[in-house]
């Protein structure tokens, strides 16, 4: 298995769609590739998936830890001839600080493998031998080898011989492939791209253009281990889960449904944006986030309240996450000003805003880890019952075994806190 990771100068400058390119260029040349992303973005792996056809796991230094990582990938990708990661923003960016936790370079360096940088050379020719130099210093001072740069947007095959030429000249990472300018950009609407389903996937083969040797030189053989490590006990073994999960409820990490699994949970998919109850067989639930507020229309007279209802007050253990937190509110207010009502199991109304609302990592008390990204705010009334006792961010509401926030959850950054959430 062939490794590296897929980094970029600064969010914009074109990493997704290159990611893309190269997932169809794999695949175009009948090689078996898995797909994983830094960071704790939901909406790159889909696409990632949509060409791959597996599920593509995020990898995340900060959320997970330094061994997990190493662990997921090799598990995930064993057997595939190419293990590829999409990297998070620029590649020194992350949770704090320069290259630190949650960057994409702190987990090339975990995973010791070596980076490709992504340069968006519109405009630019000599010039990227100083940006390239700059951030190859810099990575090389903390253990990361940068092994090969793909230029973006250039403009001509003339154009891209200037960027090789001053890459030569420079001693510096060569010019492996580049990309051309291009007319098919990826949607985007508030939190990321939009969903694959919601238009056609690009071919951005024919704006690529690859050195085949010096490409595939840049990735580094990775070692896999001879054994697993010992699973931990079934904490949730004879347990039913219901999950809500559609295109209302779509925020969900592939390795928390791994491991729900793992700890021995049987799972029981349901729709709310189809009107679809809660499974009869469930003794928790989980409701996940996602995009409620475009299907607040379907959501308002979903046939799923009722259920929903009698389980919360019957004493089921209850996960709402962001969108799915939303479900439970009074009212969902979208960003025209229509008020739609919801489960109404608790008083608070969610209201959608055109600027961002929270950004960041959180942690529970119990070391529980998560993130939170959203443009709603959630209005609510002094009365709703206390919450929980996180290091920063939201407090989430509580009512019975319900727990409510805009936090989404990684369920393995400790297993015995969350398996509790669910009993």
């Amino acid at each position: 298995m062939k490794t590296a990771l897929l980094a970029g100068t600064h969010s914009g400058c074109g990493k997704t769609t290159v990611m893309l390119t190269l997932l169809q260029y794999f695949r175009k040349n009948k090689q078996t590739i898995k797909a994983f992303k830094a960071g704790p973005d939901f909406l790159d792996p889909l696409w990632h998936q949509a060409i791959t056809g597996t599920p593509s796991y995020n990898l995340d230094t900060r959320m997970m830890g330094a061994e997990a990582c190493r662990t997921l990938l090799i598990q995930q990708a064993a057997n595939h001839d190419v293990a590829l990661i999409e990297g998070v923003m620029g590649l020194f960016d992350g949770a704090s600080g320069v290259g630190k936790e949650g960057s994409s370079l702190d987990l090339a360096r975990v995973l010791a493998c070596p980076v490709i940088l992504v340069v968006d050379a519109g405009g630019m020719s000599g010039s990227i031998a100083a940006l390239v130099s700059g951030f190859s210093q810099y990575a090389e001072q903390r253990g990361v080898n940068i092994s090969g740069i793909i230029a973006n947007r250039v403009g001509s095959e003339y154009h891209a011989g200037l960027l090789k030429a001053a890459l030569v000249e420079h001693d510096l990472p060569p010019l492996i492939a580049w990309m051309a300018r291009s007319d098919q950009p990826l949607k985007e609407r508030h939190l990321g791209l939009m969903r694959p389903e919601e238009g056609s996937l690009p071919d951005f083969l024919p704006s690529f253009h690859a050195d085949e040797d010096a490409f595939m030189a840049a990735f580094v053989r990775t070692i896999q281990p001879a054994s697993r490590p010992v699973q931990a006990g079934q904490r949730l073994k004879g347990r039913t889960i219901a999950v809500a999960k559609d295109q209302a409820c779509c925020f969900i990490y592939p390795a928390n449904l791994d491991w729900l699994q793992e700890q021995g949970a049987k799972l029981l998919f349901f729709s709310p944006v189809a009107g679809e109850p809660v499974p009869e067989a469930a003794d928790a639930l989980w409701l996940p986030g996602g995009y409620p507020e475009l299907y607040a229309s379907e959501l308002a007279s979903s046939a799923s309240w009722p259920s929903l209802r009698a389980a919360v007050e019957s004493g089921m253990p209850v996960l709402a996450e962001c969108g799915g937190a939303m479900l439970l509110g009074r009212e969902l207010v979208d960003k025209d000003g229509q008020r739609w009502p919801m489960a109404d199991i608790f008083s608070y109304v969610s209201l959608m805003q055109p600027k961002l609302a929270a950004l960041g990592y959180r942690e529970e008390g119990g070391c529980a880890k998560g993130h939170e990204f959203h443009y709603s705010r959630r209005e609510q009334d002094e009365g709703l019952p206390a919450g929980f006792n996180c290091l920063s961010g939201d407090q989430g509401v509580r009512h019975k075994n319900v727990r409510a926030s805009y936090v989404h959850w990684y369920f393995a950054s400790n297993s015995d806190q969350v398996a509790a959430w669910f009993m």
